[in-house]
């Protein structure tokens, strides 16, 4: 049994969600193309996430992501850049390489950082120095380089 009055305020509480959907008039546009992360904008409603922010690299701006505190996070390096701080970096883990300069390094599972090591193809005094884990001497009076792990197994065999 549903008298007047109950239809009278069905009808207001519809009136006032299709008002909320619609963004209480003209006034206000609906745009579709927000941006996801990463990628250029100019402002913060531009993005997914409600969040433009400096690029530390160069001078423009990219959408971050938000804290679960709704903060919008600073843009951070990538792996490989060069740092100085942790803090600069997506992973967290600015690590010194084998010259004076420090780069952003991935995180293993455990949340440590990975040391930088030596691309294959590099000079090595060490297994412990390179990637791949293995430094070798490809000929007899050749210096020792970097090269991949070879075989079922993935030992340090030369090529």
């Amino acid at each position: 049994m549903a008298g007047p009055g109950w239809t009278l305020l069905l009808l207001l509480l519809l009136l006032l969600l299709l008002g909320s959907m619609a963004g209480y008039g003209p006034q206000k546009k609906l745009n579709l193309s927000h941006k996801g992360i990463g990628e250029p904008c100019g402002r913060h409603e531009e993005c997914q996430s409600n969040c433009c922010t400096i690029n530390s690299l160069a001078p423009h701006t990219l959408c971050t992501p938000k804290t679960i505190f709704l903060q919008c996070l600073p843009w951070r390096k990538p792996n490989g850049y060069r740092c100085s701080h942790d803090s600069e970096c997506q992973s967290s883990c600015c690590v010194r390489n084998n010259s004076p300069q420090e780069l952003c390094t991935p995180q293993s599972v455990f949340l440590q950082c990975v040391p930088w090591r030596k691309p294959n193809g590099d000079f090595c005094s060490s297994h412990q120095e390179c990637h791949s884990q293995c430094c070798l001497q490809l000929r007899e009076y050749s210096p020792f380089r970097c090269i991949p792990r070879t075989g079922i197994l993935a030992q340090c065999l030369p090529l």
